[in-house]
Parts: structure tokens; sequence; C-alpha cells
């Protein structure tokens, strides 16, 4: 069977080394990931979708690979910006940080990402914290002034090897103004002295809170020790965040590793990085709003994890058009498996679907042990999908074939020498179908792209959805369905024209059935320049 092939060596970009390197844990048969989390102030936006939906599919890799993983995922709950927001809405720290955590969890829950194995929150591990500074003092690699304490970097010769930066380039995105006390404005906080009216905790230097970047330092090496085999986060964290990072854990214990520092790339709207300012930034929330969540994993996840994500509303229609026509050909081929599902058929897999499911396996296993190549991975469902579609249009014309030959019995026959040439019989098609539909499953569920709810619900879904973004009622569009049935009655072509285009252009497709016209959602289609509907309310 297909499952036996043993996957390939997996390798994976370590920013480090800047190369792809074979993937080899630390401890055989386990991985330790930490992957930097989000600093609950706000709803979360489509860029950290993009970076916990790549780890994702690395987590539930890894998992299928056998490996057993300890995934750390941390959130930032005490931070400027967390103080600010709560000050303005008049709650407390721990309530608005609270509060989008859990906004946080439910978004990344529709996105169907695994939970980890460990969130743990930075206010529940001041006191690892405080170790790690003390600890990174004593090597005499910070300094204590007026209440804060600051990383000396003129003291940690290994500084800026994960960036590659040179000293004097690297106040570029440091989160802070420059503190001229310091003995080098590239000094950057290990602890920061309480401000009148914000959250404090005692320690060896008077009140204060953690700085940024040491909690990373501080949690990951409580969970994972402090060598552990997987780092990530987005390439905009390479520096600072993960530089001071490194330079915190090494300085307070040398022997400190990563073995693989793995980086996603941004998402870009319309060819233009997403920023608040600019006005072109979405939160998880206004994209699921209008599209399916399965829509947007998979539109992210059609860009390779080190690739920037260009978003765009083509872009997006395009791949929830994709899952619409994954669940729905999954659909009905289980509505047609439902009959047999009882049934013992003891025949093989045909031929010709069994290579479709090898030849689909393996390609899937080949991209994803390099480096996770996503886009290759969703291309190659095209091929089992159409032999789902082939075998259940083949079956649906031989059942039709073999009700006829049953009223015909003065042709019996003939049709018994027709038979004795080798064609497919009903079940070898029943056989094809479960198997090409358990291939299929299976690879979407590694992915994270099977949905929980019945197909049925999901597909449902998926045409809500697309009402809302053309701004239809169910009834609206059955209205206008109704109002192009009677214009083709009446030979009113260019109205009933007029009126399937017209929705084609909003994401809604007409097909004429014998029992009537049903819809689905589709790409929406360019109306043709000078193009009109006359006629078209």
């Amino acid at each position: 069977m297909a499952e036996t092939k043993t996957p390939p060596q997996l390798e994976l970009f370590n920013s480090m080394t800047k190369k792809k390197e074979p993937f080899q844990p630390r401890v055989e048969g386990k991985v330790g990931m930490y992957v930097c989390g989000v600093t609950p102030y706000d709803f979360s936006h489509v860029g950290h979708a993009r970076a916990y939906v790549a780890f994702d599919v690395l987590y539930r890799y890894l998992k299928f690979l056998g490996y057993e993983v300890e995934y750390v995922r941390n959130f930032t709950d005490i931070d400027d910006k967390i103080i600010r927001r709560a000050n303005e809405a008049g709650e407390t720290v721990t309530s608005l940080s609270s509060r989008f955590i859990n906004e946080f969890l439910l978004d990344m829950a529709k996105l169907q990402c695994l939970p980890p194995t460990c969130e743990p929150r930075v206010t529940e591990h001041i006191e690892h914290i405080i170790e790690l500074i003390t600890k990174i003092m004593e090597n005499g690699k910070a300094y204590a002034m007026e209440g804060d304490v600051y990383f000396s970097v003129d003291s940690f010769p290994e500084y800026l090897r994960l960036s590659g930066r040179k000293l004097d380039h690297n106040l570029a995105g440091v989160r802070v103004a420059v503190d001229t006390r310091k003995r080098n404005p590239a000094d950057f906080a290990l602890w920061k002295a309480a401000k009148e009216g914000e959250p404090f905790w005692e320690s060896p230097w008077g009140r204060g809170r953690p700085g940024w970047h040491i909690e990373c330092s501080a949690m990951s090496a409580h969970y994972l020790g402090h060598v552990f085999d997987i780092h990530g986060g987005g390439k905009d964290l390479i520096f600072p965040h993960h530089e001071n990072e490194l330079a915190q854990s090494r300085a307070a214990y040398p022997e400190s590793e990563v073995k693989c520092w793995m980086h996603n790339g941004f998402v870009n709207k319309d060819d233009q990085k997403m920023s608040k300012s600019d006005n072109n930034f979405f939160t998880i929330r206004d994209i699921i709003a209008l599209y399916h969540p399965m829509a947007l994993r998979f539109f992210l996840m059609r860009t390779h994890y080190r690739s920037d994500v260009n978003h765009s509303d083509n872009a997006i229609e395009i791949a929830s058009d994709r899952v619409y026509y994954i669940y729905q050909t999954l659909y009905d081929c289980e509505e047609v498996l439902s009959k047999y599902r009882e049934e013992v058929i003891s025949v093989p897999v045909p031929a010709e679907e069994q290579n479709v499911i090898d030849r689909h396996h393996s390609a899937f296993l080949e991209y994803m042990s390099d480096d996770l190549k996503t886009t290759d991975v969703l291309d190659g469902f095209m091929d089992p999908l159409k032999a789902i579609n082939s075998n259940l249009n083949d079956l649906k014309k031989l059942q039709q074939k073999l009700e006829q030959q049953k009223k015909k019995q003065q042709q019996q026959k003939k049709q018994q020498q027709k038979q004795q040439q080798p064609q497919k019989q009903p079940e070898d098609h029943i056989q094809a179908l479960i198997a090409l539909e358990t291939e299929t499953k299976n690879k979407l569920s590694i992915l994270g792209l099977m949905p929980l709810s019945p197909l049925a619900e999901v597909l449902k879904q998926l045409k809500d959805k697309a009402l809302k973004r053309a701004g239809y009622t169910e009834e609206q569009l059955q209205e206008q369905i109704e109002q192009r049935t009677a214009a083709r009655k009446n030979k009113q072509f260019e109205v009933s024209d007029g009126i399937r285009k017209k929705l084609a252009t909003l994401g809604i497709a007409l097909m004429d059935e014998p029992t009537g016209t049903v819809w689905r959602p589709c790409e929406p289609e360019q109306s043709e320049v000078g193009e009109t509907s006359d006629g078209v309310s």
C-alpha cells in the first residue's frame, strides 16, 4: 500500500546558516519547538495568521512523521502597548490581555491551528526572568542603572551572528527610543524600572517589569531546556528580538543553542507591506467575516512559508473557489459511497487509481520533506480530485446503462458478450472512490485543511459567505434565478444571459440541470468593458 512508503529525510531552512539542512532532533523521536506568540492588546491580524498557520503545518507534519513534539508558544501579556490600551479603555492590564488572548485562541481554532503543548504567559514567569537576568549580570554581560538593567552588547562578541547586521546599523527596528544613559546605544533593556501607575514586580534592582526580549529566553529555557530543536517566528523578529534572545541565552548559559532558526515571510496587501498607518491592515476577523476560515488557511498555505504572501481580493477568491471544489468533490463522493459503506467489496483498487494514489502520496512526502513546499502540495490534490470526479461520472453512467440492460431482456445475449471484454464494474469504481477518498482526506488532515464539521455544513457556510460578498440574500438570488428562467422560457436570451453574467461578476455561478437551475460560489468573472445588462434588474 502507498502509506508504507518511508518519507524522505526532512530538510528545513535554517536562518542561522542561511541554507536548508537535514533535520536531526537533539533527542531521537522528540522535538522541542518554541514559536514567539502575540502581544494581546488588540484583535490579531492576518500577519499573525500567516505565522501560526505556517508553524501549525510544521507541527502537524512533525507529528505525522512520528515525532513527539513539545510545542511552546507564549503570550507577551505585559508590554507598553497593553498598558497604554488598558489605560485608554479604563480596564486593568490583566483584564485587557486576557480578553484578547481568548479572542486570539478563538481565531486559531477557526483556522484549525492545533493548540500548542504549552502557552505560557510572561506574567507567570517573572521569577524565571529575574533568575536569568541575575545570571547574565553575574557573568558580566549586563549592568544596572537607576532601577533599569541593560544587556551590554560590547561584552558579547557573537552579537548579530543571526541577522548578519553590522553594529552601527543595528538600531533600526528597535521598539524603544534611545536612552543616553546606556554604555552603547545598541544596549537593550532586560528590566525596566516601574513608572507611575504601571504594573510592577519586586526585583533585586527595585520595582519594575521585564524587557521584551528576556521573556522568551526565560520561557524557552524553562520549558525546553538551554538546547532545543526549533525556534520560529516572523522574519521581522530576526532583528532585534531573536538576535537579542540568542545573546541573552548564551550570555547566561554559553551552552545555549537553537538547532534550527525558522522564519516566515510577511503578508503584503496588493504588493505593499501591511501596516495600520497605510490603512491596508486586516484582522483575521475582517477576513473570516467574508470568507470561510479554511479559504484563508488555504490562501496562506498557497505561498511557501519563507516567501511574502501578497493578499489581494482576487487571490483569496481563488483560494475560496478551490476549497469549495475540494469539499464539493468529497461531499459528492461521500453521498455516493454512503450506500456501499456496509458492503464487503473484495476487488482490488483498479491499477489506474492506485497509480494516482501512489504518485500523490510520494509527491506529498517529497514536497513536505523539502522545507514544507505547501504550494506544490496543494497543487498536487488536483489529480486525486479529478480521479474522484471521473469515477463518480463513470459509475453514474455505468449504473444507468446496467438499469437499461435489465429492462431490455431481449438484448441480454449481446450485452453478455460485451461484458466479456475487460471493463470496470460498479464495484471497481466504488473501491477506487473509497481509496481516493481516504488518500485525499488523510493528506488534507495532515495539512489542517480537513474540516471538523460535516462537509454539507461547510459547503453551506461557503455559500453563505459568497452571498454576503455578493450582497444578496438566498431569497433575492432565487428571484434572479426565477427571472432568468422566465426570460429563457420567453426566448429573451439577452436578458437571461445578462442575469447570468451579472451574477458571475459577483462570484455566483448558475448551472442548469434537468431538475432546474442551481448555483455555486465561483471566482468572480471580470465584466467586459462597455458590457451592459439591459433588462436585468
